[in-house]
């Protein structure tokens, strides 16, 4: 194959209009230069049908009004929709559908059933021919590829060639590797989605939600932390060609560290994102917007008011002994209760947060240090916003029987 090159200037004057063009291979300015303001004094222009989609649900004032057909913000820490509109509607999710490929090569490397050396060979189905109708890696024909290598083809530049290799490499076939893609959707929660194919390439059944993918995104964050930091990294070279991060918040915020972008005609311009500030983590989906510019625009918005209208609070500061249990038939009779592990929750800036106790009934010894013994509630403004176990903060062995008996005996006058 002919090596192929690509001048960086194309690419600074991308990063200076704010955005970065899908999915050629090289990189190319887009104008979008008209001011908002501007734009609300005169009617949407005919390229751009996509009308403002209101919140429909938000936990803080003044959500935004989005031009995509569905959108959501999402706390990392607790999984909660902190602001999101057509949340459920299963639409193309183009290659965002790259995040489930990614993420079940991940879990693969984690479990030892893929090394990242491993060679993966490439067929004539996986081969991409060079169109510039679609995303690719340019693995050759025939050739092989170790599978870290794959990934970052599959993560960075979005290559269908790779996504498809890895899924023959794994399942034998795209048919086959689409079943994994399910079954883990269906273990994530994701109840709106299926997957036909590994790359986002069209297909009347393959669909995904906004809150399907933002479940994706946190599992890849939670559970994939020796490879997440590949969503972060802006550009990757193979087979002497160098493509650029399609994510345009990775060049212009630092807190932005993923995910991935993806396009299609029918899917739009979609955009999901996770960024990370002051000990907040949260997770923007955008699908099917008007415009790479608008995707990343319209992430930037949810972002900027999701840390402007939220805030960590810690109700119980983790050393803190919450409640004493009753303990029958043990060497003592109470034990301490309290956290097991620090608590944050995120609430709207400036809003009270109240906890209750809800201790287990009839605790009896033993009672291991550690073993679950209740739980604590966080409401806010009468409303549940959180909640976590409590767990014993010592060791209670169990009495002798003359002991017991008379525990027993007391607590049958106690009555």
């Amino acid at each position: 194959m002919q090596t192929k090159s690509f001048s960086l200037i194309p690419l600074l004057i991308a990063l200076a209009a704010g955005t970065l063009a899908t999915p050629s291979v090289t990189f190319a300015a887009q104008h979008h230069a008209t001011k908002p303001v501007a734009q609300k004094k005169k009617a949407a222009p005919a390229t751009d049908p996509t009308p403002l989609l209101a919140a429909q649900v938000a936990l803080a004032a003044n959500p935004p009004e989005l031009p995509a057909k569905a959108w959501l913000l999402m706390d990392f820490d607790s999984g909660e929709v902190l602001a999101s509109a057509n949340a459920d509607e299963p639409l193309p999710p183009a290659s965002l559908t790259k995040m489930m490929t990614s993420y079940l090569v991940e879990q693969a490397l984690r479990s030892g059933k893929l090394k990242p050396t491993d060679l993966v060979s490439v067929s004539q189905n996986a081969w991409c021919r060079g169109s510039s109708t679609e995303s690719c890696m340019y693995l050759p024909l025939n050739s092989q590829a170790t599978v870290i290598d794959i990934l970052r083809g599959i993560i960075i530049q979005s290559g269908n060639d790779a996504s498809k290799a890895i899924a023959e490499h794994m399942a034998g076939s795209e048919e086959g590797f689409a079943k994994l893609m399910n079954a883990e959707a269906q273990r994530l929660g994701m109840t709106h989605t299926h997957f036909v194919n590994p790359t986002g390439l069209p297909d009347p059944d393959h669909k995904s939600s906004a809150h399907d993918l933002a479940l994706l995104a946190r599992a890849i964050i939670r559970d994939s932390a020796d490879y997440y930091p590949i969503y972060a990294e802006r550009e990757f070279k193979y087979n002497g060609i160098k493509q650029g991060n399609r994510n345009a918040l990775l060049y212009t915020d630092p807190s932005v560290d993923g995910l991935k972008t993806g396009h299609t005609e029918e899917a739009g311009y979609c955009l999901v994102t996770s960024a990370k500030r002051n000990g907040m983590r949260l997770i923007t989906v955008i699908l099917n917007t008007h415009s790479a510019q608008a995707r990343a625009d319209e992430s930037r918005t949810l972002l900027g008011w999701g840390y402007s209208s939220f805030e960590k609070v810690t109700p119980i500061q983790p050393n803190a002994v919450v409640a004493n249990a009753k303990v029958s038939f043990g060497k003592a009779d109470t034990v301490a209760a309290g956290l097991g592990a620090p608590w944050l929750l995120t609430v709207p800036r400036g809003q009270q947060v109240q906890t209750t106790v809800e201790l287990n009934p009839g605790l009896e010894a033993p009672v291991a240090q550690g073993a679950v013994i209740g739980k604590v509630v966080a409401t806010s403004n009468g409303k549940p916003v959180g909640e976590a176990p409590l767990v014993a903060q010592a060791n209670v062995e169990r009495a002798g029987i003359l002991l017991r008996l008379w525990q027993h005996i007391t607590g049958l006058f106690g009555k």
